[in-house]
Order: structure tokens, then C-alpha cells, then sequence
């Protein structure tokens, strides 16, 4: 929006239509606050049409925002001129030569301060005769009156037409030897307000309103060297700029180059110190920034690291930078975040960053170090926590609830008893017990499962485990759980009064000693298991109950086969098969 503003804000001043041009670039101000540049050029619109107090104001503002600038003390300057004010007027222009000694528009500018506070200071002491031309040259209206006319402006493309004008300008006795020149002739009427005939200067209209005869400069001025873009020329003054925008991007670009070679080398302090330099020459690419982060980080420098994160974030909004760049730097200060963690707390900075990242832009790497920190504060917490006395004092508590069946408070105890010892097998199987007399089923099942893996020889484990699958009806997989825990305690009475009531139970189901509505039930939860689905799925299996059907010689076959079989048995404890 603001550089559309803009460009019909500097194609308003090429036409000479100032009016227009100051009216965009307000609108781009308005849009874009904070850009030197859109100052710079409503300074010179202002100028053109010789309102020279509002160009004096958006000359300082954009000094106020940009004073390593050099076009900003260039505007600056000529408004001062404008206003008569000389010795301002040089000062700016030195300021800005300060910055950047070699730029012609400002020597031109300074040039053209010091003679006319030459001449200025010439007139207070005496007063010269009249010169009818002498003041059309001076200063740069003159540039700005040459543009605005669609005859001159062309004019202004002809270097050799450049160069007598700007002989005249520094010395206007130097007139009469172009008056042979019919474009000088044309320039002076333009500059003078006043038309001739195509004859030649003899006759001229002179309007006696509009152009008093004004006292000309004296004759010996300070030189100045030939000003190829003259000031405030509009066109000029665009591709100066861009041009000059171009070339430090190429620079800039040239020392990222150089930093990443010496990056890729490891030879970091030499990174830093060229990209560093291209942040000094091209401050509105902010991969200069993360770049150097990123060789903080590799140094273990975090803290510099997140500085440079945070500046290029900063910069990177106010730029309306590629979101992709801004969560580029989110990651980078987020990880060194996290290099930095000494404790849980530690990593939840670090975890917001990068949670800010992911809104940017949800990158897998950025979503990787998110997991991998909040992971991490798990860890840290836990380690913080870890106190095994405490965890033992909780789980007797636990204990207490449990007999005098306080079982939700009990939970809770054995909760806490883990928090503080993770890794006691105990807490987890009293919890499971008191999952399993809560109806809790699914849970009381991964505790136990959980005790197991971390103790395999511990005989209550097997215990829980098995009496959470028998509660679940899943009589064939409790079998299995007692039967592998009586391989390590071999006469735990538990272990064999669990193995009995299964085998029970599964006799049970083989006879089809069962309700309807308990068949109906066993065979409706049997098709949800896994396990039952592959078996009925399988076309082995399918023929094997057809040849139990239809062919008993082939059935006596598969009784033989001990994989079917045990397939078979599986299908009659579920209720999906019965024998008869």
C-alpha cells in the first residue's frame, strides 16, 4: 500500500505535478510512518513548489530517522538554501559529506550554499548594479523549473546542455556566450517566466508582475565540480537512490558471502566481523542478523546469540519481512534458550519461543526442538522431584487408604509416590489394584503392564495383570499372564487359584455353557479384539472351521496342527466357536 502510494508519488513529481506528489507521499506516510525515504521525497516536492518551511520539516524527520543517511542532509540542505538560511545551509551539506565524501549532489549543494552566502554577505556590504538574470540560476529552483516544463526536461538528458547550464548557474556573465543556443534561450525563458520568438532575444515579452528584474551574483564565485544529477531533480533523484540501494545490497550481499565461507571453515570471529559489516551496509535484510546469531550459537556465545535473535525479529516487523525469517529467528533464540537451561523452569522461555515460531510458521524442525524442550522440562521435573524416602512414606499411605477402602484417596497417594520414584514397581501395582476395584479397567492394565517391565521377576504384577484381563473377560490372555508369571514364582498361590478360574471359565465357554445374552455379549467384544479379527480374516482359518463343519476327516487333519489349534481355542474362549 505505501509503496503504491509512492510510485504515483514520484511519477507526479516527474511530470512536475508537486501538488499531486506531496499529496501521495502524505498517503505513504500515513501507511509507512517510519520510512526515511517517503520524508525525503515529500521534502523535495515541498521544495519544487517553493514551500521551503515544509520542506525544512521533512528534511529533520528524515534525518530523526535516518541520520547515517547522506540524501537526508542533501534535503536538508536545500531547504535552507530555499530559506536564505546560508550558514545552515553549509553546515548540512558538510554533515552530509561526513557520511559520504563522494557524493556529488551534496558538493554541488554545498557549492551552491558557499556562493550564495558569498554573495549574500557581498550585497550587505555594497550593493551591485542589477542583473535581469543573474538570480534564474541560482540555486537549485532552477533545476526544478527545468524539469516541470516538458521542453526542458528533455533537454536535461543532453549531457552538453547540462554543462552550460551549470557554467551559467556558477557564473552568469557566462550567459551571452550560449545565447546562440536555442535551448539555453528556451531554458531562460522558462526560468524567467517569459516567451520568445523563434528570432532570436530581441523579442521578448517580459510580464511586469510576475519577473522584477533581480540583482545578479557577483561575477567570481567558488567553484563546484559538474553535478550529473542535479538537485532536486526528480528522476534523478529515484534512480539515484535505487541505485545507491542496489549497489549496497550488492556489497552487503558480497560480505554474507564471505561470512559464510568463513563459517563453513569454523572460523567464526572472521564470520562475525563480515556480517556485521553487510549489517552496517544493508540494515533492511535481516539474515545478515540471524547469520551472526547463528555463529553465537555454534561459539556457545547464547546470550549474544539471543540478542541478535531479538534485534532481527524487531527489525523483521518493522521491514514486514518474510514470515519464514521472523520464525527462523524464533528458532535460533529458542534453541539457545535452551542451551542455556539449568533447570525445569528454564526451558519454559524457551518453549513460548518456540510455540511464537510455530505461528509463523510450522516448520518440522521447529516442531522437533518444541518437543524435544518440553520433553526435556519433563525430565528436569522429574529429576527435581525425585526423592525415593518420600515416595515410600506415600505409597504407606496409599497402603492405609487402600485397606480401610479409601480407594480414589489411595490413588492419589500412590500418584504422588510415583512422581517422587518413578521407577518403584510397587506403587505401580498397589495402583493398579485400586484402578481395578474402581472398575478403572483400562488404566489398572497399563499399570500393571508398567510394574512388569520394570520388574519381570515381581510375582504381583502377573497377579494384577491377570485379574484386570479375567474382570475384562478375556479369559485366554489372563491364562497366559498367570501362566508366564508361575515361570518365576512357580508356586504363588495367586498365580494358581488365577490359572484355575480361567481354565474354568474357557471349559465353560467350550461346552457353551452360556446365556444368550452372555454368548451374544462375548462374541460382540471378542469381534473388536484384534487378534480374533486376523483369525477369522485368515483364508487358512476360514476353511479349517468349514472343514470342522462339513468334513471330519479333514478336521481330524487340523487337530493335529498344534498353530490351529491353539487358533481353534482361542475362537471358543471368545464364544465365536463352540465344540460339541
Amino acid at each position: 500500500m505505501a509503496d503504491e502510494a509512492k510510485a504515483k508519488g514520484n511519477a507526479a513529481f516527474s511530470s512536475g505535478d508537486f501538488n499531486t506528489a506531496v499529496k501521495h507521499f502524505t498517503e505513504a506516510i500515513n501507511l509507512s510512518p517510519s520510512n526515511h525515504v517517503l520524508y525525503s521525497n515529500r521534502s523535495a516536492a515541498y521544495a519544487s513548489l517553493h514551500q521551503y518551511d515544509s520542506a525544512l520539516s521533512d528534511a529533520k524527520k528524515t534525518v530523526d530517522l535516518k541520520p547515517d543517511w547522506s540524501k537526508g542532509y542533501s534535503r536538508l540542505g536545500a531547504a535552507h538554501l530555499g530559506l536564505h538560511q546560508y550558514e545552515d545551509a553549509v553546515s548540512a551539506y558538510k554533515k552530509g559529506l561526513e557520511i559520504d565524501p563522494n557524493n556529488e549532489a551534496l558538493k554541488s549543494g554545498l557549492a551552491d550554499a558557499q556562493s550564495a552566502a558569498t554573495a549574500s554577505a557581498s550585497r550587505a556590504r555594497a550593493a551591485p548594479p542589477p542583473n535581469l538574470f543573474g538570480d534564474a540560476f541560482q540555486g537549485p529552483e532552477m533545476w526544478a523549473k527545468l524539469t516541470a516544463d516538458p521542453t526542458t526536461r528533455v533537454f536535461l538528458q543532453q549531457p552538453d546542455f547540462v554543462k552550460a547550464m551549470q557554467e551559467i548557474q556558477r557564473n552568469p556573465s557566462k550567459l551571452n556566450e550560449h545565447l546562440q543556443d536555442q535551448r539555453v534561450m528556451q531554458a531562460l525563458g522558462v526560468l524567467l517566466n517569459v516567451k520568445f520568438k523563434a528570432g532570436g532575444g530581441d523579442d521578448m515579452e517580459v510580464p511586469e508582475a510576475d519577473s522584477p528584474p533581480a540583482p545578479s551574483k557577483p561575477a567570481k564565485q567558488e567553484s563546484k565540480k559538474p553535478d550529473p544529477v542535479p538537485e532536486p531533480e526528480p528522476e534523478p533523484m529515484e534512480i539515484t537512490e535505487e541505485k545507491e540501494k542496489k549497489e549496497k545490497k550488492e556489497k552487503a550481499l558480497k560480505e554474507k558471502e564471505t561470512g559464510n565461507d568463513a563459517y563453513k571453515k569454523k572460523d567464526f570471529e572472521t564470520a562475525i566481523q563480515h556480517y556485521t559489516k553487510a549489517m552496517e551496509i544493508d540494515d533492511e535484510d535481516i539474515s545478515y542478523i540471524t547469520n551472526r546469531a547463528a555463529v553465537y550459537l555454534e561459539m556457545g556465545k547464547y546470550g549474544d546469540c539471543i540478542k541478535d535473535c531479538e534485534k532481527a525479529v524487531e527489525r523483521g516487523r518493522e521491514l514486514r519481512a518474510d514470515y519464514k525469517m521472523i520464525a527462523k529467528a524464533l528458532t535460533r533464540k529458542g534453541t539457545a534458550l535452551v542451551k542455556m537451561a539449568k533447570c525445569s523452569k528454564d526451558y519454559e522461555p524457551a518453549i513460548e519461543t518456540f510455540q511464537k515460531a510455530l505461528t509463523e510458521h510450522r516448520n518440522p524442525d521447529t516442531l522437533k526442538k518444541l518437543n524435544d524442550a518440553e520433553k526435556g522440562k519433563k525430565e528436569l521435573e522429574q529429576q527435581e522431584y525425585f526423592d525415593p524416602k518420600i515416595a515410600d512414606e506415600e505409597r504407606e499411605k496409599g497402603n492405609e487408604c487402600f485397606k480401610q477402602q479409601k480407594y480414589p484417596e489411595a490413588v492419589k497417594h500412590y500418584t504422588e509416590s510415583l512422581r517422587r520414584n518413578p521407577k518403584d514397581p510397587k506403587a505401580y501395582s498397589n495402583r493398579a489394584a485400586c484402578y481395578t476395584k474402581l472398575g478403572a479397567l483400562p488404566e489398572g492394565l497399563k499399570d500393571a503392564e508398567k510394574c512388569i517391565e520394570l520388574d519381570p521377576t515381581f510375582s504381583k504384577g502377573y497377579t494384577r495383570k491377570g485379574a484386570v484381563q479375567f474382570f475384562m473377560k478375556e479369559y485366554d490372555k489372563a491364562l497366559e499372564t498367570y501362566q508366564e508369571g508361575l515361570k518365576h514364582d512357580p508356586n504363588n498361590q495367586e498365580l494358581l487359584d488365577g490359572v484355575r478360574r480361567c481354565v474354568e471359565q474357557i471349559n465353560r465357554a467350550s461346552r457353551g455353557d452360556f446365556s444368550p445374552e452372555e454368548l451374544k455379549e462375548r462374541q460382540a467384544k471378542a469381534m473388536q479384539d484384534p487378534e480374533i479379527q486376523n483369525i477369522l480374516s485368515d483364508p487358512v482359518m476360514r476353511q479349517v472351521l468349514v472343514d470342522f463343519q462339513e468334513n471330519p476327516k479333514a478336521a481330524q487333519e487340523h487337530t493335529k496342527n498344534p498353530m490351529v489349534m491353539n487358533k481353534i481355542q482361542k475362537l471358543v474362549t471368545a464364544g465365536i466357536v463352540q465344540l460339541r
